[in-house]
């Protein structure tokens, strides 16, 4: 029987499978990349707020514990963000008659919340504790950064899941003295990984199959 194809027909269909192949990792990787990205983790990015709110001069230069603001960090799942009053329990004598601050007195008359932009957004089927977590000795600058030193705040790491696995696998990279948790300047140690193990045992953290768990973020 003659030849149908010419002979070259086998090349060009192995350099289309095996350029087939290549394009579809390359749109692969060029997808997993996109989605780790800031343009989609939000990482780095400063959100425009109705006040721009100085983190670094309330608490790097002012010294306010995140506490005096946050109050619900200990002992609820959200931090909190704190009512007008608390502002203006400052604000009414500091910089009382500052056009900046108008919105703030504004809120405070009319007793009507500030619509204040949230920066760090999980998803809606992502389960966090605030209260667990601080409880436990994981300090707010892990998660947050140095937010001493953010005039706007922003999102300091990805939030991906990937990044969260890596704490539940190494809580010892992780844990420090209770009294350090709100010391925005702590660093961890050079025997960190054997404090942080002794931390993990002293304060009834639960076993790495445990915190890997689906059911422990979703659920």
């Amino acid at each position: 029987m003659a030849q149908i194809f010419h002979r070259s027909t086998n090349f060009i269909s192995r350099f289309s499978l095996f350029s087939g192949i290549f394009l579809a990792g390359l749109a692969l990787t060029a997808v997993l990349g996109l989605a780790r990205s800031p343009y989609f983790t939000r990482q780095y990015i400063s959100r425009t707020q109705p006040v721009q709110f100085s983190h670094k001069h309330h608490v790097g230069d002012d010294g306010i514990d995140c506490r005096y603001c946050h109050t619900g960090v200990e002992t609820s799942a959200t931090a909190g963000v704190p009512p007008t009053k608390t502002c203006m329990t400052c604000h009414s004598v500091l910089f009382n008659d500052s056009g900046y601050l108008e919105p703030v007195r504004e809120s405070y008359r009319t007793d009507t919340s500030i619509h204040w932009v949230k920066v760090h957004r999980l998803a809606e089927y992502v389960y966090f504790n605030h209260s667990i977590h601080v409880n436990k000795g994981v300090g707010c600058s892990t998660c947050h950064g140095r937010v001493d030193q953010m005039p706007l705040v922003f999102q300091a790491n990805s939030l991906l899941m990937e990044w969260c696995l890596d704490c539940h696998r190494s809580t010892e990279k992780v844990l420090r003295p209770m009294d350090k948790v709100y010391d925005m300047t702590w660093t961890a140690p050079e025997n960190q990984a054997e404090l942080g193990k002794k931390y993990h045992a002293e304060r009834n953290i639960r076993s790495t199959t445990e915190l890997t768990s689906c059911s422990t973020c979703h659920r």
